[in-house]
């Protein structure tokens, strides 16, 4: 621990303690899941806007032809 102590003074480097280690790893895996769900949120409102512009269309060239302006 001493020799570790020495080098992180050598290289000008913060000490930090164990428990602060498991501390922000855990929040950075908390973080990354959080980001997983959200990525995988933005994926599911493409597909359903997707899906809505889709309808959309077809509902616009069904109004269209039944007018019959085209």
């Amino acid at each position: 621990m001493s020799e570790g102590g020495k080098e992180a003074v050598r290289v000008d480097d913060d000490v930090v303690g164990a428990n602060e280690v498991r501390r922000l790893e855990e929040r950075v895996r908390d973080l990354e899941r959080m980001l997983g769900r959200k990525t995988l949120e933005v994926e599911i409102l493409k597909e359903a806007l997707d899906l809505a512009r889709a309808k959309k269309a077809i509902s616009l060239s069904s109004s269209v032809l039944r007018d019959g302006s085209r």
